[in-house]
Formats: structure tokens, sequence, C-alpha cells
């Protein structure tokens, strides 16, 4: 268990899928506190393996047992601890509302009222992908289940609700202009400008299409960077400068906000996840680095 300064158990581990731009995955054991309060900008979807693992979703105390699947919505507040003793070991997948929407084509976004789901589709749905993404080389292999997972979720789940009119092709040219834009500053007047939208409008576009604001979508993918570059071996006040932050505690900031943990403390994680031959040994190498570093 945790103690009562908050400092992570050494039995906690996080383990990364072999990095990928579109789609993140994480198989991780956490035997008490897991995480702050935070918000994703993307759909976290993932299966309890065993254990309890117990959040706050929604206004409301959740569980997730072996077998169950979780699905949070882009934007919404959730944390994570243990349910029992023994702690708890899950799979995630952080699936990008602009992968969603490369599939659906400009449908809303599927809502998932509650954080868990015993939908058996659902559930079959998402182990494949974990599936696909156990097989590396298999590209098509894994684009085949991640199809099958969106199409699962606009069957299974509500659209998520928008008032008043809203433009997809807006959105998209916003969303394309903040992607070659990351290590800049950006304001909305340039969105609107380059979205042909008004400022108003086009943030009512991108959160309808995107399931987060133009800001957050941002930051989320500076702090992917961030994740990307101190896992290959940079420090985290380099990644956080080169990838659009002032300094490393404006990152940091960011970085709670968004996962519930510091980041030195995601790194102590990463470094301590069980050692497997293959792709990601590099990595874990390179957040122990880092982790070292943050002291």
């Amino acid at each position: 268990m945790t103690s009562t300064s908050g400092l992570p158990s050494p039995r906690d581990w996080v383990k990364h899928a072999p990095l990928d731009e579109r789609l993140e995955s994480i198989e991780a054991f956490f035997s008490g506190h897991a995480f702050d309060p935070h918000r994703h900008a993307t759909y976290a979807i993932g299966r309890t393996l065993a254990g309890v693992q117990s959040f706050s979703y929604r206004g409301a105390k959740a569980s997730s047992l072996p077998g169950e699947t979780m699905v949070f919505h882009p934007d919404e507040v959730h944390d994570g601890r243990t349910g029992a003793d023994c702690g708890f070991r899950y799979r995630m997948l952080y699936v990008p509302p602009a992968l969603v929407q490369d599939i659906l084509g400009g449908r809303p976004l599927p809502f998932h009222r509650q954080g868990v789901s015993l939908d058996p589709r659902l559930a079959r749905a998402t182990d494949a992908v974990f599936a696909a993404l156990d097989e590396h080389p298999d590209a098509l292999g894994r684009d085949d289940a991640l199809y099958g997972l969106v199409s699962t979720l606009a069957e299974v789940c509500q659209a998520w609700p928008s008032r008043g009119r809203v433009d997809f092709a807006a959105a998209l040219r916003a969303r394309e202009y903040l992607e070659d834009h990351l290590d800049q500053a950006v304001t909305l007047d340039d969105l609107a400008r380059c979205a042909g939208r008004d400022r108003w409008s086009l943030s009512r576009d991108f959160r309808a299409y995107f399931g987060t604001s133009p800001h957050r979508y941002l930051t989320l993918r500076r702090l992917d960077r961030v994740r990307l570059q101190v896992q290959l071996g940079s420090g985290l006040a380099e990644a956080a400068v080169a990838a659009g932050f002032y300094d490393q505690s404006h990152m940091t900031r960011h970085f709670r906000q968004a996962f519930g943990i510091a980041p030195a403390r995601w790194l102590r994680g990463l470094a301590a996840a069980p050692a497997t031959a293959g792709a990601d040994a590099p990595a874990r190498h390179g957040a122990a680095r880092a982790a070292d570093a943050s002291e």
C-alpha cells in the first residue's frame, strides 16, 4: 500500500507498449493509491486483469473487476486506487478522438455515461486491440482491430451531445494547425482565421468532434512529445522546453493535471516495469536515467 505521505509503493510499475504515434497502451500494477483526479484528452478504454480497481467518475464512485471494461470519455475527471488489499493490475488503451474521427468521418463522438461496461461486445473489441498490439509487426491487424473498437463504441454508446450547429471541416483545419505548431504559441484567433470560423463557434466545433478544447489538445500533444523524448533518454527539463513548455515546472503542472501523477513518479513506475525482451527495453533504461536526473 502507499504510505500516508502519498509516496508510491516500490511494488508499483507501469509498462508501456512500443511507441506508437497514434495509440498509447499501458499495463500497470498499483498496490494502493494510483492517480489523483485528472482528465485525459483521449478516450481511456481498458480491462482490469487482477484485483479491484476503484475510482471516481462523473460524480460517482465505481469499481472494475477482472473481465469488466472501463470507458472514460475525453475530458471527464477521474482518479484511481485499489479496492482490495492485493492491489490491482490492468491494461489501458488511450485512443485520441482524432483517430476516432478518422474512422467515424465526422459523426458525433460515442459517449459512455458510466465508467464500467459489462457489454461483451465492447470487451471483445478491446481485447482484440490488445491482442493486435502484442503482435507488433502486424500493422494491418492492429488497424482492423482499432476499426472494430471504434465501430463497437459507436454501436453501444450514445452520441456525445452538442449544442447548435457544428462544422467538422473547420475543426479539422484547426487540429491540423495545432499539429503544425506544437512548439509555438497559438491563440484562438490564429485558429479561427485558419478555420474560417469565429472564435466561439470554432471552440464548439472542436469540442464536439475531438472531445476537448483546442488548448487542452495542444497541451496533451506537447506532453506526448515530452514522454516520447524522455523514454528515448532526454532529461525532463530538456524535453519540456523542446516540446513548447516554458520550463520543467510549467510542464510538471500540466502533467499532473493530465495524468494524475508527477513526471518523476511516472518515470519511476516505468523504470520498475517487469523486464521483458523486446523493443521497450531501451525506453525503460532511458526512463530510469531521466528519473534519476529529476531527483
